[in-house]
Parts: C-alpha cells; sequence; structure tokens
C-alpha cells in the first residue's frame, strides 16, 4: 500500500479521500488555491501545498503545479478526486513519466471511453445496446439532416469529448437542426477543446440508470448495483438514490451484466461508471461511461457497506479486488447535492456561511467541507455538501431525508435545501414516478412557493 497520496482536488471529495487514507494509515498531501487556504480538507491533511490563485485554470487545472507538488512532498500517487483533471489522460500520462502511479483506470480505457462517439462505437462491439445515432462524429450538417430523418425526431445533439450538459441540445424538428448542431459544437469546442458532436435518437421521458463497477488489474470486474439518478436539471444530478425503484430483478440483472461486460472489453480497473437509459417499456441503451468516482457514490456504499474510495486505492496498489461478485445490498439510500444557490432561481451564492448545522441520527450521513464562518468561492462548483440517508426500505429512507433536511440548518447564504424538501415531499417522487424530465414538471408546480434560504 502506499505511504503518501496527493489529493489533485478539493471541497468534499478531497476530504473524503482524506478520511480513506487515515484509515488505510496512508498520508496525505492536500493541494490549494488562495481561495481554498481555509478549507478543511487542508486542515485536515498530512501536508498541503499552495498551488495557485483562485481560478482553477491557475490551480486545480495546472498539471505542472500539481505533480511539482507531488514530486516535493514525495508522493507516491495521486487521487484525482471528479471533475477537473479526473478524466484527463494526458495528466495521468505525466504522472507515470514522473513515475507517479496515478490512482484511477489505464489512460486506453479512459480515451476510448472518454470520447462519447468512440463509447458508442465501442458498446456495439461489446454487444450493449445503443440508442439509434450515428456511428462517428457529424461530418456535416447535411449527414445530420439525413440521419435525424432516419431515426426519427426528437433526437439529441451530444459532445463527443464532453459531459455535464454543455455541447448538448435537443431538437426538435428539422428546422432547428442547423442551428442547434452550430450552437453545440461551439460550446464544446469552447468547453473541451473538440467540436465534434454525434447524434442520437432522443428519449422523451427516460430514467437515467447507472451501475457503480470495480475492475483490478488481473481481470476481475464487478458491479455493485444500480443508482437512479434521474432528477436533474440541465442534466446536472440534484437527487440520487439505489436502488432504483424502477427495476425488476431480472432487468437489474440484465443491465448489471450489460455493464460488466463493456467494462471487461475495454479492460477496465478501478472505480467506474455505466450509464444507461431506461425507456418506459423497460428498455436499456447505453449513454456513456465515467472513468472516475462519481458524486454519488456514498448511496452505493450506504447500500453495500463497499468503500469504494478505499477500493480505488487498494487496486491502484496491484491488490485484488476483496468485493465479492453477486454482493447484495441491503435497504434503500438517498441522496441530496446541498448546493449554494438560489432554490428557485438557482442563482449561484457564494459567501460567508453565518450558521452550520449539519443533521445526525440514525442512518444519517454528511459529506461537507464546509463550516459555520466558512467562505464559499465562487471559483467553483457549488455544491456545499452531500447529504445521504439510508432506511431499511425506501419510504423509511424518503422519511429519513425529510428530517434530515427539516434539521438542516445553514445561514448566510441561499442553499437548494428548501428545493430538495418539497422534491421529497412531491406525490410522484414519492410513489418511484420519475424520469429526466422530472424537473421540467415540478418545478412550476412546487418552486414558485419554496422559502428562500435555509
Amino acid at each position: 500500500m502506499f505511504k503518501k497520496i496527493l489529493i489533485a482536488n478539493r471541497g468534499e471529495i478531497a476530504l473524503r479521500v482524506i478520511q480513506a487514507c487515515r484509515e488505510l494509515g496512508i498520508r496525505t498531501v492536500a493541494v490549494f488555491s488562495t481561495a481554498d487556504r481555509d478549507s478543511l480538507h487542508v486542515t485536515y491533511a498530512d501536508e498541503d501545498v499552495c498551488i495557485g490563485p483562485g481560478p482553477s485554470a491557475q490551480s486545480y487545472l495546472n498539471i505542472s503545479a500539481i505533480i511539482s507538488a507531488a514530486e516535493i512532498t514525495g508522493a507516491e500517487a495521486v487521487h484525482p478526486g471528479y471533475g477537473f483533471l479526473a478524466e484527463n489522460a494526458s495528466f495521468a500520462d505525466a504522472l507515470k513519466e514522473c513515475k507517479i502511479q496515478w490512482i484511477g483506470p489505464g489512460t486506453d480505457s479512459m480515451r476510448l471511453m472518454g470520447n462519447k462517439s468512440q463509447a458508442r462505437q465501442t458498446a456495439i462491439r461489446a454487444g450493449v445496446p445503443v440508442l439509434p445515432g450515428s456511428e462517428e462524429a457529424l461530418g456535416s450538417a447535411a449527414e445530420a439532416r439525413a440521419l435525424a430523418g432516419q431515426v426519427g425526431y426528437p433526437v439529441i445533439l451530444k459532445a463527443s469529448a464532453g459531459g455535464g450538459g454543455r455541447g448538448m441540445r435537443i431538437v426538435q424538428g428539422p428546422d432547428e437542426l442547423e442551428q442547434q448542431l452550430q450552437t453545440a459544437s461551439e460550446e464544446a469546442s469552447a468547453a473541451f477543446g473538440d467540436g465534434a458532436i454525434y447524434l442520437e435518437k432522443y428519449l422523451v421521458e427516460p430514467r437515467h440508470i447507472e451501475f457503480q463497477i470495480l475492475g483490478d488489474c488481473y481481470g476481475n470486474v464487478i458491479e455493485l448495483g444500480e443508482r437512479e439518478c434521474s432528477i436533474q436539471r440541465r442534466h446536472q444530478k440534484l437527487l440520487e438514490e439505489a436502488p432504483s425503484p424502477a427495476l425488476t430483478a431480472e432487468l437489474r440483472h440484465q443491465m448489471g451484466e450489460a455493464a460488466v461486460r463493456l467494462a471487461r472489453h475495454v479492460s477496465y480497473e478501478n472505480a467506474g461508471t455505466i450509464e444507461f437509459l431506461l425507456d418506459r417499456t423497460g428498455r436499456f441503451y447505453f449513454m456513456e461511461m465515467n472513468t472516475r468516482i462519481q458524486v454519488e457514490h456514498p448511496v452505493t456504499e450506504m447500500v453495500t457497506g463497499v468503500d469504494l474510495v478505499k477500493q480505488q486505492l487498494r487496486i491502484a496498489a496491484g491488490e485484488k479486488l476483496s468485493v465479492a461478485p453477486g454482493l447484495h445490498s441491503r435497504g434503500h439510500a438517498i441522496e441530496c447535492r446541498i448546493n449554494a444557490e438560489h432554490p428557485v432561481t438557482f442563482r449561484p451564492s457564494p459567501g460567508k456561511i453565518l450558521t452550520f448545522h449539519p443533521p445526525g441520527g440514525p442512518g444519517v450521513r454528511v459529506d461537507t467541507h464546509a463550516y459555520e464562518d466558512y467562505v464559499i468561492p465562487p471559483y467553483y462548483d457549488s455544491l456545499v455538501a452531500k447529504l445521504i440517508v439510508h432506511g431499511a426500505d425506501r419510504q423509511e429512507a424518503i422519511r429519513r431525508m425529510e428530517r434530515a433536511l427539516d434539521f438542516f440548518v445553514i445561514e448566510g447564504i441561499d442553499t437548494s435545501i428548501p428545493l430538495h424538501r418539497e422534491i421529497v415531499r412531491d406525490d410522484r417522487f414519492r410513489i418511484g414516478d420519475v424520469s429526466t424530465r422530472f424537473m421540467e414538471r415540478f418545478r412550476p408546480q412546487k418552486t414558485k412557493s419554496a422559502p428562500v434560504g435555509a
């Protein structure tokens, strides 16, 4: 096992990795921008190195600064967390050249599955169902028109190199296709340095179901069940749960088997996620693969009892998987992403936290880097905390989440807590009737009356 690792990230995920390292007896190095000097991941790491000013391009995306920090502190490995450089194969290659271990998958797998159109082709070769659409990135607007005519409107345009909703456009008819293609390509180019776009048939009200997988360097690959991630805003997840209320045992087996088959096909190592769309008839289609730990990984940890970050560290250190295949989940878990933003307008709300009282009690977990008097910087994503609950079944988990949200007090900034309170009390959510369009139907009815702050 490693003696010392550097965490190339910030916030709650950096703190989460530090916690796993402490339990494994691994010393940690935190990197931080000047805006994060007072963050808890800096406080609790064994060593810390400032890598630049607040903007992420000058700090958390500065590969040379991070590698220099690893070298001067003698870190043997780097954990990238999620976001920032977590899926940057060039960063992983640079670490390898410096004889520093990358805690993540091989760069061949990262490059193959990180490009969405290539990942789609790979899924086809692995025998995993995909939506009708383009085999490769689109070459022209004429090609897009012809293909859209074949698969039928609506269609969705997606950035080959991207994710998180950037470079993504839904096209309802031929009149808007060319303009939307140009807009998507420009946005993808600005966000990812690659304007390539591919096209798929758009499912109107699908569910977003993802499977957690683990693979080691000995060819062992397992899945640890699914997470329901359908409640989203602009393709950004707001609430996740495990298991999905939509899956039968047979469908869960089929989807899990497909996820493992695809991961094996690309010789995948470490933690990753295979994401699917599920239509109303029970047919599922590969969407993408995330070659990193996910924000929502705690819901899987809560229902399986597996520490996914520890598994990442052990796999990267060359150990065999210590989790047996066919692990059965226990109970039900739900995660709410508590963001520093207005619960109705979603306007970001950086600033000083005046009061911070997280909930506790049976079955409640809070992953956060925030505390009273902490200042939320304006430079990064708005995540303040992840509130995770576990119950014997879905109904107990929902009631437990209601209680935890009512006991969660954050003052000084706006947060999404009032929105989450409304979501978990919504009748359609309570019976599990959700889709990726849940928020479109929910927001006009619910958030108009949602109280501000919390």
